[in-house]
């Protein structure tokens, strides 16, 4: 029997994968989820840099890299200066230093326009989760399983449901694109 609540489970779940999106997306400060999208060539295969290594940052222009296997140090420096964030790291002995530039006016924007498709993608995801829920609902009338006037009214929940959530997307949307556009 499909509920509202399936469908917040999997509503939910969207904007957990949004929320983590966003914060791959570079700002002015530095955060270890910015290198989250790094992937570097290890023990024969692209890894995620977070299973290899400790991310810190010190200071809010500077994230310190530690790689867990010490022969791994120039393949993590290569791989994060190769991604498409735009860094310039430094080995310091034991540590990889990476230093966060400022954004310039045409980077912000870039980035803002990345922002607006990661959260046009989770408002499809959300939208989906009440199709499928929907669907499943229109399924159970047919069957006769469930009454036309209580399915009227579990679709009306799941539309202020679909409504509640795209608006915490566009909260998100809102707040992340005035940290990136901050100077």
């Amino acid at each position: 029997m499909p509920t509202v609540e399936d469908a917040r489970r999997r509503m939910d779940a969207a904007l957990d994968a949004i929320r983590r999106e966003f914060a791959t997306v570079r700002t002015n400060k530095a955060t270890p989820a910015l290198l989250d999208t790094v992937r570097v060539d290890a023990y024969g295969s692209k890894m995620p840099i977070n299973q290899l290594a400790t991310i810190n940052t010190p200071e809010p222009t500077l994230l310190v890299v530690q790689p867990y296997d010490k022969s791994l140090m120039s393949e993590v420096e290569k791989a994060i200066r190769s991604s498409d964030l735009g860094l310039n790291p430094a080995t310091d002995g034991n540590v990889i230093r990476v230093p966060i530039p400022p954004l310039n006016e045409q980077r912000r924007k870039e980035y803002v326009k990345v922002l607006h498709k990661m959260a046009e993608e989770g408002k499809i995801s959300i939208r989906q989760a009440r199709r499928e829920t929907r669907d499943e609902l229109h399924a159970l009338v047919k069957k006769h399983e469930v009454g036309e006037d209580d399915a009227k009214r579990r679709e009306d929940q799941l539309e202020k449901l679909t409504y509640e959530y795209t608006g915490k997307i566009d909260e998100m949307l809102k707040k992340k694109e005035a940290e990136v556009m901050a100077i």
